[in-house]
């Protein structure tokens, strides 16, 4: 399975539309995609993993990086349409106390 990673951009938003599996094997083509973003300060990031059907800690890797980067930038980084499962892992390692995520359920609700 790959990844695929689109963008768009809106007004001061920059939303990433990440599809697939993020595993070992994916990671990298993410980790290149990621590191094509332009980071502004006060720039909002959205990036949506409501197709993400798999993730291992290589990609939780990968989303630490890209949101040091992104608070080192002075911009903000949001994660939504997590899967339970998703919300789980990024629970079990603490970094949904770092980071902002919203579940596919929160997503929907909008």
């Amino acid at each position: 399975m790959n990844v695929n990673v689109q963008f768009r951009e809106d007004g001061n938003v920059l939303r990433g539309y990440i599809e697939g599996e993020i595993d070992t094997y994916t990671a990298p083509v993410l980790r290149e995609e990621l590191e094509t973003v332009q980071i502004v300060e006060g720039r909002v990031i959205e990036l949506d993993l409501s197709k993400v059907n798999y993730m291992d800690s290589t990609g939780l890797g990968i989303f630490v990086a890209f949101y040091k980067k992104v608070t080192r930038d002075n911009a903000s980084l949001k994660l939504v349409g997590l899967s339970n499962r998703l919300v789980r892992l990024f629970e079990i390692t603490g970094l949904s106390e770092l980071m902002s995520i919203e579940t596919d359920e929160e997503l929907e609700l909008k």
